[in-house]
């Protein structure tokens, strides 16, 4: 496509005739400013005017996050030397990967069409009542997980699963989301299947969940879990970033504990934080 279109362009200078590459590349930049960036990138391969603009500081600074460098110290971390050296295109590519932060068990990136972050914060960052005996717990490891391992329930009195993270997010809203999965899925003869050994209890009472954030917002959900075989994101609550330019701590908890009856057979993989209505093919949402 990006060819053809640059060889109508040459064809069209060459015959004398006006084309989209005589455009000025300023004003070319100013239709830019007023896309999103994957419209920019799908514009760029019209012609070499068009590609010059699409590269250009002026287009992409305007893209970025206002507390752009701030996320690119998170990306790069000590070694932030590169930094100085990018454009701001390569920035903006730099944060839209995956990029670990606090150790391995955390990464953040920038959702392309409105530059807020997507995070997920892995289950080996959480703190989770009994996870130290393998009697109730253990974690597994697994391909289907962005971390490559899961923390397994084989049977417990009470659940408790927390944790917290210190960001600052770009303004906006944002969604907090547990990613869980009823039963423990295994390989058999080359297939996925759902192992139901150890599922149990959760018909009993509903999981509660909640977060709370620094600046006193707060959420609060609940639902029974009962449905096997399938990753499901569970709707925690939403919080707003007013200001991208001080850190907000975000604590967020998962419980049920009624110890008049034990439950088991769950695995926790991650807690994601996604901007309001981002919605994933993967996400399944089962609250009231």
């Amino acid at each position: 496509m990006g060819n053809g279109n640059s060889s109508a362009a040459g064809l069209e200078r060459a015959s004398g005739r006006t084309g989209l590459g005589d455009l000025p590349e300023s004003c070319v930049a100013g239709i830019l400013l007023r896309l999103d960036p994957p419209e920019i990138c799908r514009l760029a391969r019209l012609c070499h005017t068009f590609r010059a603009a699409a590269s250009s500081d002026v287009v992409w600074e305007a893209k970025l996050p206002g507390n752009y460098m701030y996320l690119l110290g998170k990306a790069l971390g000590e070694d932030n030397s590169d930094g100085q050296k990018l454009s701001k295109k390569q920035i903006f590519a730099l944060l839209c990967r995956r990029n670990p932060f606090n150790g391995a068990y955390m990464e953040f990136c920038l959702e392309k069409s409105r530059c807020l972050i997507c995070m997920s914060i892995s289950s080996k960052a959480m703190s989770i009542t009994g996870i130290d005996d393998r009697r109730y717990w253990n974690f597994i490891p697994t391909a289907e997980s962005r971390f490559h391992m899961v923390a397994y329930l084989h049977q417990i009195w009470w659940l408790e699963v927390r944790g917290e993270v210190e960001f600052c997010f770009p303004e906006g809203i944002y969604s907090l989301f547990f990613r869980l999965h009823l039963g423990r899925a295994i390989r058999r003869l080359g297939r996925r299947v759902c192992s139901p050994e150890h599922i149990h209890g959760w018909d009993k009472k509903p999981v509660r969940f909640q977060l709370s954030t620094s600046d006193g917002q707060l959420a609060q959900s609940k639902c029974y879990l009962d449905e096997p075989g399938s990753w499901l994101h569970y709707h925690v609550g939403d919080f707003a970033i007013r200001s991208s330019s001080a850190p907000i701590k975000i604590k967020f908890s998962m419980i049920q504990i009624d110890c008049t009856h034990t439950k088991g057979g769950l695995c926790v993989d991650s807690v994601s934080i996604w901007p309001k209505g981002f919605r994933p093919a993967i996400a399944s949402y089962h609250l009231f």
